[in-house]
């Protein structure tokens, strides 16, 4: 396995294998199974995998977020290692973000400016997806895989993707959840016992909504209170609980299709997010 710094060393890393079908992880470390699936989606696909390290600063609304993200390099490398990544690029910010840096990537309309986008601010967006054109440009991969738990993000970047015309294929892959059913995420290990136990009302939340909507309940609010309701008795008090259009982000009024559900709650300090589709999507 080759660890880079830099674009440049990527570029040249990656030039004698153009031959073969390359795969790009990005990440920002703190890896967990979530990633590993990711890994090994890729692995069985590809003759290269690229794997990406990058705490990336620009898509954090609150600096103690950003202060508080995990970095965990020797142990994202050695999983990196078992599950057979080829190439790992782990930039520093300078790296990313040169001085000088004027140009933003910004998606528009209610996939990037609703939900996670107007609790984290325009700039959240901004970030994800400047920061992923920047990465698909210098691997330029066949293939790019991303977690279905980030469902807006996927959004932004197939609408990124779709319209800068970048060849590239996204692969997105299913939530991956420990047993008790929570969606794994890097930030889980901040939770203490008792939040990790009631952080577990979340996929309660979401299941009880799929079991509602499959009885035929079909009226968004009366489906979105009953999910209120499983986390509102755990003490969890989310900043959304919404069901819109998994394509576009716009609301739905009435469950007749593919519909997405996501949650985003604090659970202590801790926020959180996960999704399911109801309908089959």
């Amino acid at each position: 396995m080759i660890v880079v710094r830099t674009v440049s060393e990527l570029r040249a890393a990656l030039s004698d294998r153009r031959g073969g079908a390359i795969g790009l992880v990005p990440t920002m470390g703190a890896l967990h199974e979530g990633h590993a699936t990711l890994l090994r989606a890729s692995r069985a696909q590809d003759d290269t995998v690229v794997m990406t390290i990058f705490v990336n600063p620009a898509q954090f609304d609150e600096q103690s977020d950003l202060a508080a993200y995990p970095r965990t390099e020797d142990a994202d490398l050695a999983l990196a290692e078992r599950e057979g990544v080829d190439i790992v690029l782990a930039p520093d910010a300078a790296e990313v973000y040169p001085p000088g840096f004027a140009t933003t990537v910004s998606v528009t309309g209610p996939i990037a400016e609703t939900l996670e986008g107007a609790e984290r601010g325009r700039g959240h967006f901004d970030g994800v997806a400047t920061v992923v054109t920047k990465l698909l440009l210098a691997a330029l991969p066949d293939r790019a895989y991303f977690g279905a738990k980030d469902a807006q993000q996927v959004a932004v970047i197939r609408r990124l993707v779709a319209d800068l015309a970048i060849p590239v294929a996204l692969v997105i892959c299913p939530t991956s959840r420990d047993a008790d059913g929570l969606a794994r995420s890097s930030r889980n290990t901040r939770l203490s016992p008792e939040e990790r136990t009631r952080a577990r009302a979340i996929p309660h939340a979401l299941q009880n909504v799929t079991d509602a909507a499959a009885a035929g309940i079909s009226d968004p609010e009366a489906l979105r209170a009953r999910a209120v309701a499983v986390l509102e008795a755990s003490g969890i008090r989310p900043e959304y609980v919404a069901l819109v259009d998994p394509v576009t982000f716009a609301p739905v009024a009435r469950v007749d299709g593919p519909v997405l559900v996501a949650i985003a709650a604090r659970v202590g300090s801790t926020r959180l997010i996960d999704n399911t589709v109801l309908g089959g999507a």
